[in-house]
């Protein structure tokens, strides 16, 4: 396979986008859309969201010590990019996208709740990374839509339609067909 060298860059690596929830100084929650997320731990389950500095949703985790990460459904893209276009300290988010706000379990950050999977994080520490800051969260509880399962409590990943941002080339993409099965596909080179 031949292959262009691209340099040191962020280009169309496929990542979640998520909306990070947060509450400010005054208790009014506050939502950002992020693609830098994901999980980086799993004893402790630990999230990790890259948020540059001077960000409200970075000085609302650093007061408040907490945060959510809501999954985007494909179907809420113009919200989604609505939020990451404009800042929280000029605009009411949740009121401008028509999305709600609803009360987490061990956090003060809310839930998005039209987020189909929600996952709420306790701050436990940072890495500075130039402008940006490798925030990590501990995960306390993670919140799934009920129309996920089925009746035998199997998950339908179909369900969650997770939207997909391809930062190089600018484009939100939702999730094809399932390809293989993880830890058993490989089984078959053994």
């Amino acid at each position: 396979m031949k292959k262009r060298t691209l340099g040191p860059c962020v280009t169309f690596f496929p990542q979640p986008t998520t909306l990070i929830s947060t509450l400010d100084a005054e208790g009014d929650a506050d939502i950002m859309t992020a693609t830098w997320t994901g999980i980086v731990s799993k004893t402790p389950p630990t999230m990790a969201v890259s948020l540059h500095q001077g960000r409200k949703t970075y000085e609302n985790i650093r007061a408040s010590g907490c945060f959510v990460v809501n999954m985007v459904p494909s179907r809420l893209a113009v919200e989604a990019d609505f939020c990451g276009l404009k800042s929280g300290r000029d605009e009411d988010k949740l009121a401008v996208t028509g999305l709600r706000a609803a009360a987490a379990v061990h956090v003060a950050a809310p839930l998005i709740a039209e987020s189909p999977l929600n996952v709420e994080c306790r701050y436990c520490g940072e890495l500075e990374l130039g402008d940006y800051r490798l925030v990590l969260g501990e995960i306390l509880e993670i919140h799934a839509a009920e129309a996920a399962f089925d009746p035998e409590g199997e998950m339908s990943p179909l369900a969650f339609d997770p939207l997909v941002y391809l930062g190089g080339i600018r484009e939100y993409w939702s999730l094809g067909e399932k390809v293989a099965d993880a830890y058993q596909a490989g089984k078959k080179l053994f």
